[in-house]
């Protein structure tokens, strides 16, 4: 459970569980937008690759390029806190990090420059879906690290 369950009581007969977070934790309501939004933007993107009339090797395409990106987006922001946070970090592993997140969205967007068989507004789509589930897994990470943190300072 994301916090510890406290009793209230405002009067004699009025008893409730108030549930408190914990100093530095994201709300469940932002939690939960996170998750949502990681779900919707992926769920989009591949719901719109099943329902393409491309090739399966486009589809693959695009699919490799959202995962890389996914995990290259997850890798820069763990790095990037880290250092922030006087973790040590390798150039490096910082560097490559950083190529990776510009690689797939290089690589996104040239695919999708040169995609003659999809419309204008199905590349809108698919590059709005990955902007979205890039963005809200970093979201994601960062919520699970910062509640991870607030549970150990008790």
């Amino acid at each position: 459970m994301a916090s510890d369950p406290k009793i209230v009581t405002d009067n004699e007969n009025d008893t409730k569980i108030k549930f408190e977070r914990k100093e530095g934790e994201p709300t469940g309501a932002f939690k939960g937008a996170s998750w949502a939004a990681l779900l919707i933007g992926v769920s989009a993107y591949l719901i719109g690759l099943f329902n393409a009339t491309m090739e399966l090797n486009e589809k693959g395409y695009y699919f490799a390029v959202l995962i890389f990106g996914l995990y290259a987006a997850v890798s820069l922001q763990k790095a990037v806190r880290d250092k922030d946070e006087g973790i040590p970090v390798t150039n490096i592993y910082y560097g490559i990090s950083w190529v990776a997140l510009i690689i797939s969205i290089g690589l996104i967007g040239i695919g999708l420059y040169n995609a003659g068989s999809i419309i204008l507004s199905e590349k809108g789509f698919y590059g709005m879906a990955f902007v979205l589930s890039l963005f809200s897994a970093v979201t994601v990470q960062k919520n699970i690290r910062d509640t991870e943190r607030a549970r150990e300072r008790d």
